[in-house]
């Protein structure tokens, strides 16, 4: 019997990942069956549980996977210039659902896992640009200030259609480089 490659696992895993934050997106966790993930990729239930144990192992891996994105992309460039790009980036087909961002925060209030993930993700954004801070100014305050930013740009998308994504960017852009003395 031929062995199946690591990459090949890597992307069934990504598949049933994929599925089921389409599945969340559209109905929500707790109205999202696995029979729903099953049927949106296309597999077998058996196959599925043998990657994911439950919803809740699903949604915790996607919310990694969303930080270390974040934190790749952080500590790739400029840290400025990163996060304005992570900014415009919440504009396009590529990003996280911000549906679903909004009921992985929701959720963190009620699953320790969740909030623990979230404030790590936070942790590793303030560590990302931390030396990057202008002279003065309070690392982790300001930090938490174009998090803040992020997270309120995440939840317009999700409820305004109309939203100008670079419009917003480009304001945002426009405040940091008077921050940063550009």
């Amino acid at each position: 019997m031929p062995k199946v490659s690591e990459a090949h696992l890597q992307a069934r895993r990504q598949q049933i990942l994929d599925a089921a934050a389409a599945c969340f997106a559209r109905d929500g966790f707790h109205r999202t069956s696995m029979q729903d993930i099953v049927r949106e990729c296309g597999i077998s239930a058996g196959l599925v549980y043998r990657y994911f144990s439950s919803k809740d192992e699903m949604i915790t891996e996607i919310v990694r996977e969303w930080h270390a994105h974040r934190a790749s992309a952080l500590t790739s460039g400029d840290g400025a210039g990163a996060y304005l790009e992570l900014l415009r980036e919440i504009g396009t087909p590529e990003a996280p659902d911000a549906r679903l961002a909004l009921q992985v925060w929701a959720e963190s209030v009620r699953s320790e896992e969740l909030r623990a993930l979230a404030r790590d993700g936070i942790e590793q954004a303030c560590e990302a640009v931390r030396g990057q801070v202008p002279p003065g100014m309070d690392p982790d305050a300001l930090i938490r200030v174009f998090i803040a930013v992020y997270q309120g740009l995440l939840v317009q998308t999700a409820w305004d259609e109309q939203l100008d994504n670079e419009a917003f960017v480009n304001a945002v852009a426009e405040i940091v480089r008077r921050l940063m003395g550009r």
